[in-house]
């Protein structure tokens, strides 16, 4: 999966990435020259000497599981990107399906068989050749194992029969036509090494290293809140990277982040998603620095408490029941001025918002017909909550027929400052109708999340080229079994509606059709209303220009580099003349791949199965 930029999403994804973050004990014993939280100042870095060249990135996400079964979030999901071959990729040019692990596929003429030639030139880390096999055991794990199937089981739902006639050749027998069918995000393991798992909901794959894969890096170490560090696969099949090693550092402060990248302690910074305007402008200005400002793959949304419950029936958490009627979803969301927050939080760092996909993705893009419009009306809102039964009292607050009044608690990232920032207006503009709004700005929103212990929520999603991921997360299939259980859904939506054109659209192999039932499923969770996408960010994040000379963008020609439907930019970078140095680098003695490249990645290591959530950075 690859969707949950949750800080979701998902990119889940859904992806969004539920920040689950504390400070953590960083691993100075690994490197003492290493620069931290901890420990400020920089000192002379050991790669100097050792001409190793490492590529040191700032993210502001921790690791959810680095069990390909188990992750969701967006920083998870990239390093599977980087460590497992999937069975095709996309082209970093413009997305199209390219070769993966697979070379080549066919389908049977009723779309029901397809079968993959599978390369012959792709060696797992440890010297033993990838093979159908692997495949086919990947599959046929996440089929009969609901553990397994935590993060991708939408992909193999409708899988009938998986085989491997041969090394070289992959079977999939279907129960009916699936449009995904080379867009499987789904990391390909190696059966002889995850054969031995004896519990794959609870395995996180986090404590022998080097990690056996076949992608362009090798997973080398990590320690939960603290570092992960890969290393420069030389038996690459489509070339090794040209930075040996490559390590994601955690900041929980984003001012921190790019005060390290002035100074040269790290390479590249992406912000909690994006930079801030003010950190952009600034940036743009200094000497060795680069900023990147391209339209994004993710959506910005407030999400409504539903209702949460299991598929046993069994209700979950404490969401306001108001919430429950849709005038009064609509009638918040008609409070709300998209305008105001593209002008004035994100600066015109993004577009405003509407469908549930990007227009990044023009075939998929929606856009809500004028007389559909929740467009920005306090004076209807107010008419709406009027109707719904919850008028102005003496002191101008909304009451219920019960005499309690509307005071909502809404759920937000305490590392994101987007999330604080359109907090206070919706302070303001909810306030104006007579509602009390509460910001309960947590640096785990994970916990409280999933146990439907919320009114609203910001939420947020990375999208993958192929839509299904972020599609399925609101399915009724993605509620958890019981609310004991996590399931996959992103903000417990059940729709009978919905699930049916979700059902078409993934049966349709006409690219137009599908679109068309794609765009009707957008208009649905809009008419709905428990899913308010209020934005459509930029990806604006920065680099060092002296340590890293070239990278490559997705798509090439307006894309981001973080966070890809791939593993293009990490595995294209070229490292600048590290000869001389340069600029603020040379002057505090740090190059690139400060001492042993450890990643400082805080968050709560907390790695139990249960309980894994994401949002607007998870889930690729």
């Amino acid at each position: 999966m690859e969707t949950n930029d949750q800080y979701g999403g998902h990119h889940r994804t859904p992806g969004r990435t539920r920040l689950v973050m504390t400070a953590g004990a960083a691993a100075l014993t690994l490197s003492a020259g290493l620069a931290t939280p901890l420990n400020p100042a920089p000192q002379q870095a050991r790669a100097a000497d050792d001409g190793t060249k490492v590529l040191t990135v700032a993210v502001a996400q921790s690791v959810d599981s680095l069990s390909p079964f188990l992750a969701v979030r967006l920083l998870s999901t990239s390093v599977h990107r980087l460590t497992y071959e999937y069975l095709t990729n996309y082209d970093p040019e413009d997305n199209h399906v390219v070769p993966g692990l697979a070379t080549k596929w066919e389908s049977s003429p009723d779309k029901l068989t397809w079968t993959y030639t599978i390369r012959s030139d792709s060696a797992w880390s440890d010297g033993e050749q990838a093979t159908a096999e692997d495949a086919a055991w990947t599959f046929n794990t996440m089929m009969k194992d609901p553990g397994a199937a935590t993060a991708n089981g939408s992909y193999v739902a409708n899988f009938e029969k998986v085989t491997a006639p041969s090394p070289t050749e992959l079977v999939i027998e279907l129960k009916k036509p699936q449009a995904t069918m080379t867009a499987l995000d789904v990391p390909i393991v190696p059966k002889h090494v995850w054969e031995k798992v004896d519990d794959y909901a609870k395995f996180n794959n986090d404590k022998d290293f080097p990690v056996v894969g076949n992608g362009p890096f090798v997973l080398t170490d990590y320690k939960p809140d603290s570092y992960v560090r890969l290393k420069a696969n030389k038996d690459f099949w489509r070339g090794s990277p040209k930075f040996d090693e490559l390590v994601f550092r955690y900041y929980k402060d984003q001012d921190a982040a790019v005060s390290a990248l002035r100074k040269g302690e790290v390479s590249f910074v992406a912000g909690s998603p994006s930079l801030t305007p003010a950190q952009t402008q600034a940036l743009k200005s200094e000497k060795n620095i680069r900023v990147n400002d391209a339209p994004g793959r993710r959506f910005y949304a407030l999400a409504t408490n539903p209702g949460a419950r299991a598929k046993n029936g069994e209700k979950m958490g404490d969401g306001h029941p108001s919430l429950l009627d849709q005038r009064v979803r609509n009638a918040l969301f008609m409070a709300v001025d998209r305008k105001t927050i593209i002008d004035k939080v994100f600066q015109g760092h993004a577009v405003e918002g509407a469908g549930y996909i990007p227009p990044r993705f023009s075939q998929y893009y929606w856009e809500p017909s004028a007389g559909q419009e929740l467009a920005y009306d306090p004076a209807e809102a107010a008419r709406l909550l009027d109707r719904a039964g919850y008028r102005k009292n003496g002191d101008g607050k909304r009451v219920g027929k019960d005499g309690k009044p509307l005071d909502y608690r809404v759920l937000c990232h305490a590392t994101d400052p987007n999330d604080k920032a359109v907090g206070q207006y919706l302070e303001e503009w909810w306030g104006d109708l007579g509602i009390g709004v509460t910001l309960n700005c947590l640096d785990n929103v994970t916990d409280p999340w999933l146990a439907g212990e919320y009114d609203l929520a910001f939420d947020g999603w990375s999208v993958n080229p192929d839509p299904d991921f972020v599609l399925s997360i609101h399915t009724c299939a993605a509620l958890p079994a019981t609310p004991e259980e996590t399931g996959a859904t992103d903000n417990f939506i059940c729709d009978k509606t919905y699930d049916e054109l979700y059902a078409r659209q993934l049966a349709e192999y006409d690219a137009g059709k599908r679109a068309d039932i794609v765009k009707q499923m957008e208009s649905r969770l809009y008419d709905l209303g428990y899913m308010n996408v209020m934005a459509y960010p930029n990806a604006v994040e920065a680099y060092r220009t002296d340590q890293i000379e070239s990278i490559t963008t997705m798509p090439a020609k307006a894309g981001n580099i973080y966070g890809q439907d791939g593993y293009w930019s990490w595995w294209s970078a070229v490292p600048a003349d590290s000869g001389g140095g340069g600029g603020d680098a040379s002057s505090t003695g740090v190059v690139v791949g400060i001492v042993a490249g450890v990643v400082v990645l805080a968050g709560l290591g907390v790695f139990a199965a249960m309980r894994r959530r994401t949002t607007a950075e998870d889930r690729e």
